[in-house]
């Protein structure tokens, strides 16, 4: 059976020639799709392209791109590429970002995040079919891709918000959640089911890991994990793990265990909310 396992990186991994290392010797490996997040450093376009020229097996994602950064045009354009360059292994993963990045970098206003996702992705998606660009202005002719992809580009959403993960139910190909508890994915997919029609959206859990070579050093990972989507990434995630999993109390430990701001630690009252996000072990 072909392996159903990807990995990938987040926007806290800004070495690029490291990346495109990893995913080379990730398809050596037989992993299914390597991902690249994009945030504050690297253009995950440009890395995507420099991983499919040195392999070619190994399914490649922007897991993901964020839909204020650029133009719906834009966005098809590079994806249009993208599946060219790889030999039709790319599939686009979009998201809304999160208000430090959209705001401190791009110097935009982050808001109504569902309605800008779903602007993206018609506009998106008909770009990449070969359609005109759905626009409806006077005076103006939309056009076409001068040359859209032979293989048809699959796009996948990033969702946590309810009136996301039904987007993604209708209108995208998959669901990639991120810190979303594993017990709960039943939940994610019943919000799918309301949206979509006959064919099922595929759902891919990104799923961070914590390991290392004995349990205190993973621990530490995990609580570092933890903390940077609690405190740096914006309201969504906090958010989601206090109020959807019902982790405020484990949320409240783990700040406090770390207000000193020194090496993270993970507390007894956050462990099953580590092993509900995490990947948490030895080697």
């Amino acid at each position: 059976m072909a392996s159903r396992v990807g990995v990938g990186i987040t926007p806290f991994q800004t070495d690029d020639d490291a990346t495109v290392r990893l995913a080379v010797r990730a398809e050596e490996l037989g992993y299914a799709r390597f991902g690249a997040a994009e945030g504050w450093t690297h253009d995950a376009v440009v890395l995507i392209a420099r991983i499919a020229g040195v392999t070619s097996r190994i399914g490649l994602a922007t897991a993901v791109l964020s839909v204020w950064s650029r133009t719906p045009a834009t966005i098809a354009m590079a994806a249009g590429s993208l599946q060219r360059a790889s030999g039709g292994r790319f599939a686009l993963g979009l998201g809304a970002s999160s208000p430090p990045l959209v705001e401190g970098l791009h110097g935009l206003h982050w808001g109504e995040p569902a309605e800008r996702m779903r602007e993206t992705l018609v506009a998106v998606r008909a770009l990449l079919d070969g359609e005109r660009l759905p626009l409806e202005r006077e005076g103006v002719r939309p056009l076409r891709l001068g040359e859209p992809p032979e293989q048809r580009v699959p796009i996948v959403l990033a969702a946590l918000a309810p009136p996301s993960i039904r987007l993604a139910g209708e209108l995208a190909d998959g669901w990639l959640p991120f810190l979303w508890a594993r017990s709960r994915l039943d939940d994610g997919r019943e919000l799918l089911a309301e949206a979509s029609d006959a064919t099922p959206t595929e759902v891919t859990p990104s799923v961070p890991l914590a390991i290392a070579a004995d349990e205190a050093t993973a621990r530490q990972i995990a609580a570092a994990w933890l903390l940077a989507y609690v405190t740096r990434m914006g309201p969504i995630y906090p958010r989601t793990l206090r109020e959807r999993f019902g982790f405020a109390d484990a949320v409240d430990a783990l700040l406090e265990a770390n207000a000193d701001g020194g090496m993270p630690q993970l507390p007894a009252a956050a462990e099953e909310l580590a092993g509900e996000v995490t990947v948490m072990a030895t080697y």
